[in-house]
């Protein structure tokens, strides 16, 4: 039986076909390799007319290439558009190793009964360490302290009251969202003191009570949080949740954090709202603009922290990915039903599987 293993530069083909040869009883396979550029290229969408799938590195040419013969393909980026999918009819299952299949064309694979799987909370903790480091790299202003020191400049008037940073210890810090991402954050910020609220329709008041946080709506959390932290999936509810409006509900001084996804956050009204210290800080991960133009506005803004979309950049994110796509392509194979469906091809399947 031929895999495909389409890596990039993160999760390497060797990975998965390491991560599939730890698996029990899947031995009889062949794997082929395909890399694709990404990170040291951006992603960005492929494909054409009704099938653009987003978020993805490399050709529509060199995946329908790479798949020939292959009925499994474990991958991060590939781009399986319509395209893709009619051009190999023997495509059984693509295992993405991401928390959302954003580079699948679903529907497309439905049509093509191809059974699709994701990995949700592969970068889980990877991705709340980063969003926890933000906030202290923004509140206390440590990479401005350390670009500063660096010219030549001892920054002792960091040290007068006016312009001395701020503690999690006793903040009240909100978080958009309450994924996995999200529950971790939680954990960790309540451990420094910090008092949690959480605005999420998707999370009951039972989960909250049991964590120690508050579930309130997303307008009483803006006025009462000093620290605003963005974990949501963006979806078409969600984007531009956070704008000029919601901006001037928080608190004079609040800082803002976004390492989650760019279009949850109205970029405009960000550069004057910084220069006014309506905003006290901004540390961004992810952008509407990956990356961002040189003429950039927030690269005159002060208190800005901004970093290239490395939330999830861990050795190990590479490895657990890899790992949970591996396993969601031995229990298609072994005709088990998958943990981690993503369509409704995958959620249907389970009774009868590949064996061979």
């Amino acid at each position: 039986m031929r895999v495909l293993a389409a890596g990039d530069h993160f999760v390497a083909p060797e990975l998965f076909v390491e991560a599939l040869r730890d698996e029990q009883d899947l031995d009889d396979f062949d794997a082929t390799t395909l890399t694709a550029a990404w990170p040291t290229e951006p992603f960005g969408p492929v494909g054409s007319g009704d099938s653009v799938v987003d978020e993805a590195s490399g050709t529509e040419e060199d995946l329908i290439a790479a798949l020939d013969g292959a009925r499994v393909c474990l991958t991060q980026m590939a781009p399986f558009t319509a395209r893709v999918l009619e051009a190999h009819p023997d495509l059984e299952m693509v295992a993405v190793c991401r928390g959302g299949p954003v580079n699948v064309d679903l529907a497309a694979a439905d049509r093509a009964g191809v059974a699709v799987a994701q990995a949700p909370g592969r970068n889980a903790a990877a991705a709340a360490e980063f969003a926890v480091g933000m906030m202290l790299a923004a509140l206390r202003r440590i990479p401005i302290a350390d670009t500063e020191l660096r010219a030549g400049r001892w920054r002792g008037d960091f040290y007068a009251y006016d312009e001395a940073g701020l503690e999690l210890d006793g903040a009240t810090v909100g978080l958009v969202g309450y994924g996995a991402i999200g529950r971790i954050v939680a954990r960790v910020l309540r451990a420094f003191g910090a008092t949690v609220l959480v605005a999420d329709p998707y999370t009951d008041r039972a989960t909250a009570a049991a964590d120690g946080i508050a579930l309130v709506d997303l307008d009483d959390l803006l006025v009462r949080s000093s620290v605003v932290s963005l974990h949501a999936r963006l979806t078409d509810e969600t984007r531009g949740i956070i704008g000029a409006r919601e901006i001037d509900l928080m608190p004079r001084g609040a800082v803002l954090v976004n390492s989650a996804r760019g279009g949850l956050l109205d970029y405009a009204p960000l550069p004057e709202a910084l220069r006014s210290g309506r905003l006290g800080g901004l540390a961004l991960d992810v952008y509407d603009v990956e990356p961002p133009p040189p003429d950039w506005p927030l690269h005159s803004a002060p208190n800005v922290v901004a970093t290239p979309h490395l939330a999830g950049a861990t050795r190990q994110t590479a490895h657990r990915a890899a790992r949970i796509a591996a396993s969601e392509a031995a229990r298609y194979l072994r005709g088990d039903r998958l943990a981690h469906p993503a369509n409704e091809t995958a959620k249907r399947f389970g009774t009868v599987g590949v064996t061979s």
